[in-house]
């Protein structure tokens, strides 16, 4: 599916229209430069999760779990040149019984689990991004 979003809020309901069919286990890729708005997309995903805290990039932190129903687990990959056994050691426990996105996940190499959705989003103007999103044939 590709479509066109106008503002951060149609980025998020576009987001959580695909959580709703999310579940334990699954791990989503979002990808896009700088500034697309892949974190707005994980937020969206967030909240109709059921997350009621602050989303937010975890670009320093690389993770951030957040307590919900299933729990959520937001990975950024970007300060990452490639993973080691060591350094996938630590990011493991963060798609353990979660529904995981990973921001940048081109960085993780095949470490990663496989994506259950592949979301990619681009900027076409200041206030506009296209979205895309590739998902496997059961979701």
């Amino acid at each position: 599916m590709q479509t066109v979003t106008s503002s951060p809020e149609a980025t998020e309901a576009l987001a959580a229209g695909l959580a709703e069919h999310l579940s334990a286990g699954d791990v989503v890729a979002v990808s896009g430069e700088l500034g697309a708005g892949k974190t707005t997309f994980v937020r969206g995903a967030a909240r109709a999760l059921g997350v009621t805290g602050p989303v937010s990039s975890p670009t320093f932190t690389i993770g951030h779990r957040y307590e919900a129903p299933v729990p959520v687990a937001h990975l950024d990959l970007y300060r990452i040149a490639g993973l080691d056994p060591e350094e996938w050691g630590d990011l493991e426990p963060y798609f353990d019984g979660t529904i995981a996105f990973v921001e940048w996940p081109e960085h993780g190499g095949d470490w990663l689990p496989a994506a259950r959705a592949v979301v990619t989003l681009k900027h076409v103007d200041e206030s506009h991004r296209s979205v895309r999103i590739d998902c496997d044939p059961g979701l």
